[in-house]
Parts: C-alpha cells; sequence; structure tokens
C-alpha cells in the first residue's frame, strides 16, 4: 500500500533527479565560463557559442521544472526560501537573463555593443550561475535565517507563515564558508563538465587541445574543493529529527546518514568513479571525446546522493538558523496525500519525455561542429 510516508520519500527522490539533472546541464555554463579562456580567434568563440547554444534552453527549462516541483510537492519550502531568499534567486535568474539575451542578439543586425560583450554576458552566467545555485544548495547543510508559524495563517492582519529573519534575504549565506565552497565545487563542475561537452561536440584541433588543458586545471582544483567540501559535511553537525517530529542537533549527522544509507553510499561512489574516469579518459587518451557521456551520469547519481543526505533518515533537509524548531522536513513541508498522490501518477510520463529530449539531443549532436559549418549554418 502507497503510504503519505513513501509519498514524500519519493517526492524527495523526483526532487534529487532534477536537481541532478540541472547540475549535469550546467555544462552549458561551464562551457560558456571559458569562451575568452579557451577560445583565442574569433572562429574558435563562435564554436564554442553555437555548441552551447543549442543546448541552453534545456538548463534553464530543468531550473524552472526544479522549482515548480518543488512548489508543488514541498510548498512550504517554495514559500519559505523563494520568497524569503529571494535575493538568491533574483540574482540567479538575472544571470539567466543575460544568457537568453545574449544567445538572442549578439549576431543580430545593428549590434552596437559588439559580439564580445555579449560573449562577457555568457561568461558572467557560466560563473555565477552555478556559484549561486551551489551556495543555495550549501545551505540545505548549513541552515538559513528563517522562522514558521502555520498558525500564522489565520492572522487576517498578516497571515504570513515564514518570515526570514533578517534584512539580508538570502544573501547571508555567502557569510559561511561552507556554502562559498560549496557553490565553488559546483562551479568547478560545470567547467569540467563544459570542457568535456566541447570536447565531444567541437571538431577543431587547437581549440580541443587548449579544452584538455583546462579540463586538467579544473579537474584538479575540483577534486581539492570536493574533499574539503566531503569532509567538512562528514564531520559537521547535521540537524536530526525525533520521532516526535522534534528537531536536535547530531555530531556527524551526515556521516551516520551515508552509513545508515548503503545505496546512497553506494550512488555516491559510483558517481565519483564516473565522473573521475570520464576526466582521465579523455585526459590520457588523444582521441577519446565521450568524457562527457560517462560524467554526466557520474554527476547526476553524485548529487542525488547528497540530495539524499540532506532529507532521507530523519534528516531537516532546510535547516533554520533563527528558530531550531522551524526546520523543514518531508513530513512538515509537503503537499496533501491527495496532491502527492494525484502527481504521482502524472510523473509516470517523466521516462518518455527524457526519451524524448534524448532522441532529439543525439540528432543535434550526431555530426560535430566545425569552422566549416560555422559559415553556412546559423550563428548564435
Amino acid at each position: 500500500m502507497i503510504t503519505y510516508s513513501f509519498l514524500q520519500q519519493y517526492w524527495w527522490l523526483l526532487i534529487a533527479l532534477l536537481g541532478g539533472l540541472l547540475v549535469f546541464l550546467l555544462f552549458v555554463q561551464g562551457a560558456n565560463a571559458l569562451i575568452f579562456l579557451a577560445g583565442k580567434s574569433e572562429s574558435e568563440r563562435q564554436l564554442l557559442v553555437n555548441s552551447t547554444g543549442r543546448k541552453w534552453e534545456l538548463t534553464f527549462t530543468t531550473l524552472v521544472t526544479f522549482g515548480g516541483a518543488f512548489f508543488a510537492s514541498f510548498p512550504l519550502f517554495y514559500s519559505t526560501s523563494f520568497g524569503g531568499a529571494y535575493w538568491v534567486w533574483i540574482l540567479i535568474l538575472i544571470t539567466f537573463v543575460f544568457q537568453a539575451v545574449s544567445y538572442e542578439f549578439q549576431s543580430k543586425a545593428g549590434n552596437i555593443l559588439g559580439k564580445n560583450t555579449f560573449r562577457a554576458f555568457l561568461t558572467a552566467n557560466g560563473i555565477l550561475a552555478p556559484l549561486l545555485i551551489g551556495t543555495a544548495v550549501g545551505t540545505f547543510f548549513t541552515g538559513s535565517a528563517f522562522t514558521v508559524d502555520k498558525a500564522a495563517v489565520g492572522d487576517i492582519a498578516s497571515p504570513v507563515i515564514s518570515r526570514w529573519a533578517n534584512a539580508w534575504h538570502g544573501l547571508e549565506a555567502v557569510a559561511n564558508p561552507f556554502n562559498v565552497e560549496f557553490g565553488v565545487m559546483v562551479l568547478l563542475l560545470a567547467i569540467i563538465l563544459g570542457a568535456l561537452y566541447a570536447i565531444n561536440n567541437i571538431d577543431n584541433e587547437a581549440l580541443t587541445k587548449r579544452l584538455r588543458r583546462n579540463l586538467a586545471v579544473g579537474f584538479l582544483c575540483f577534486l581539492v574543493m570536493f574533499l574539503v567540501v566531503m569532509y567538512q559535511l562528514l564531520t559537521m553537525e547535521g540537524f536530526a529529527v525525533a520521532e516526535d517530529g522534534t528537531i536536535y542537533m547530531e555530531e556527524y549527522k551526515y556521516l551516520h546518514n551515508l552509513l545508515a544509507m548503503p545505496n546512497v553510499l553506494v550512488m555516491l561512489l559510483v558517481g565519483a568513479v564516473l565522473l573521475v574516469t570520464g576526466v582521465v579518459a579523455t585526459l590520457l587518451k588523444a582521441n577519446f571525446t565521450r568524457g562527457i557521456w560517462l560524467a554526466g551520469p557520474g554527476t547526476v547519481l553524485a548529487v542525488m546522493a547528497l540530495f539524499m543526505l540532506a532529507g532521507y533518515n530523519n534528516t531537516a533537509y532546510y535547516p533554520s538558523t533563527a528558530d531550531l524548531q522551524s526546520s523543514l522536513t518531508l513530513a512538515n513541508s509537503c503537499s496533501s496525500e491527495f496532491t502527492l498522490r494525484t502527481m504521482a501518477i502524472v510523473s509516470l510520463i517523466i521516462p518518455f519525455v527524457v526519451a524524448y529530449i534524448a532522441y532529439f539531443w543525439r540528432q543535434m549532436d550526431k555530426k560535430s561542429l566545425t569552422t566549416e559549418e560555422l559559415e553556412s549554418g546559423e550563428k548564435y
């Protein structure tokens, strides 16, 4: 029998999957961050822009879907985070607006700003979007300054359930080193994925050689940051949930979660192995260009594992540093059983949608992008 608790766990699994897909699709931002670093000529930069221009809508659509899924399944998180920490989300959306405008107008007639101005916007999006998204996700482990009072919904004068406890509205997240380190880790991962995707998608020897150098540097930096973040995560205090719903601090909580859920540990290890294998094979074999198809699934699995550490095993996935008992859990922040059950039926179409995207992705990327193709094809 499908219980209410099962539905909560199921929808957190879908949230984790969407989060993993979003981080994987940040390869668009990662490649854009390399436009001026790897592309030294006009044609090389145009190749990078055209390569990511085919896929940028998928990243933004997944981000919107991620937010929509949170709104439908865990509305209290949506109203608390998106309504309270709004400066972070506004900044993220602004960077994506820069991206959309840049792809649309940089090659249009009458562009008085010049292509490189819009490419600078793409580079800014490539750096800031992963950094900000990663910093926001870091608060799943360190907490945010908010309070929740469900009884306030009956207050006619001010029926507001969630309130932010300071005037920074999310920007205070950068004051916590762990959050920033988490954001830098996501940024470096995006750069790795972006380099791998461009190597797979672009046929240009000089550009590919520079991309491999960027990949090597980015990978070494990522390994350092990954080890730093994982050490802190597995040794920090976590926000545990007692049987009666009381939130309390538990030493080594996320390490305990990892050991208590061997399937999550396996997902994290398999994801890490796939990522490392994709990168190392690309660096060691000059003719190997399919590293993205190892690193991509590895990224999805690893990110899903991190989301599960944050939400499963009686853990508050969105902790409050202003009022511990206001922390959000799967049980106290979810939609009604009827809503979750109805949406669970709708979610069964997801595999068909993924298959549709994969098919047309393959059709678009069947042939590598070349300089000659730019002369006759559409330019972004």
